[in-house]
């Protein structure tokens, strides 16, 4: 299976693996982009029947030209046929056109280029955007399966990629953090992720929370790894925190925020659902696909609304505990157990491996 250590991808990938071990299936696991940090690596010697493998290799959206990607598809080929492996696990579906691998294929279409241009602008693709797009539905045409986390964003994904069937919804799982008995609730908003991405929609918290008596703090990283950057003004930025310190916070249970405009679905609102924390999103398909009923939703756009929303949720303690209540059942039907079991009934089903593509993109 391939992962990056940028993202929710990594997160995902070790959850995975944890529910594939218990039933008996061991995962190597691929490390594309930047290596992971010291508190990931020890997240991930306590998988069972985890090989972690760091390629050092380009990530599909950090690769500078195809040739880049056609060595990693290669490389991660071989390591199939090195490791014996019965099934290989993309989480970046492209590689699929870049090499011939020996077992089938399952590209799982977490986030793509494309789908956030189609969300975030109103402007064809730009030519750096064009060459990974083509490159990706290759890779969408070579796999034996594709998968997708949400319902809504399979629906985009074939809209966007003109597919000819949707890739089937497996909601994602997540294991449960390590809460440490009770901790009492703060009057406090958090949100958690990839602070810098656009898609995440920051920005308009930032300015919501200038509205707000209440204080408002975010954990993960300003900067991301493709020069992005966002400066906070009203937010108290935590940086980045380690799984440990994740769970502290949640288990204070503040109100958890995302606005996110762009979002296929969100490991980190299920984190917060599971600690009980009464949840504020943006009113987007995949939210409301996953959290409808138990939660309060805003206009993503609507600075005013979002702080609206926000000082009614604090002001009122029992419907903040009641929607907090709300959340973490439903965060119960999001685990690795059920993820697991989909994604093995879909691993049993698979025809042999369709080949590479030999079409190639080029650098316009």
């Amino acid at each position: 299976m391939t992962a990056d250590a940028v993202g929710g991808v990594w997160t995902y990938a070790l959850d995975l693996a944890e529910g594939l071990a218990a039933r008996g299936w061991r995962t190597t696991l691929a490390v594309l982009g930047p290596a992971p940090g010291m508190s990931q690596r020890l997240q991930a010697r306590q998988v069972p029947g985890l090989d972690l493998h760091l390629t050092s290799l380009p990530l599909d959206w950090l690769a500078e030209n195809p040739g880049e990607l056609k060595r990693t598809a290669a490389a991660v080929a071989r390591l199939c046929r090195e490791t014996g492996a019965e099934v290989a696990q993309l989480n970046t579906p492209s590689l699929a056109a870049l090499a011939a691998f020996p077992v089938p294929v399952v590209s799982v279409c977490h986030s793509c280029l494309a789908t956030w241009w189609a969300t975030m602008r109103d402007s064809p693709l730009p030519p750096d955007f064009l060459w990974r797009t083509t490159l990706l539905r290759q890779g969408y045409a070579a796999s034996s399966a594709l998968v997708a986390p949400t319902r809504a964003f399979a629906a985009a994904t074939a809209t966007v990629h003109d597919l000819t069937e949707q890739p089937t919804a497996v909601w994602n799982g997540r294991r449960p953090l390590a809460w440490t008995g009770s901790t009492s609730q703060v009057d406090s908003v958090l949100t958690l992720g990839r602070l810098w991405d656009e898609g995440k929609n920051v920005a308009v918290l930032d300015r919501a929370a200038g509205r707000l008596r209440w204080p408002v703090q975010a954990a993960g990283a300003t900067e991301g790894p493709n020069g992005a950057h966002i400066a906070l003004r009203h937010i108290h930025s935590l940086g980045r925190l380690d799984e440990t310190e994740v769970t502290v916070l949640l288990a204070q249970r503040p109100v958890f925020a995302s606005l996110a405009r762009y979002e296929p679905f969100g490991l980190a609102v299920l984190e917060a659902a599971q600690a009980g924390c009464a949840l504020v999103l943006s009113d987007i398909p995949t939210f409301r696909e996953l959290w409808d009923g138990a939660a309060v939703f805003v206009p993503p756009d609507d600075e005013a609304a979002v702080a609206l929303a926000l000082d009614r949720m604090m002001a009122d303690r029992a419907e903040r505990d009641r929607l907090g209540d709300a959340a973490r059942e439903r965060a119960r039907r999001y685990s690795t157990a059920a993820m697991s079991n989909a994604m093995l009934a879909l691993y049993d089903s698979l025809p042999q491996p369709i080949g590479p593509v030999t079409m190639e993109a080029t650098v316009p």
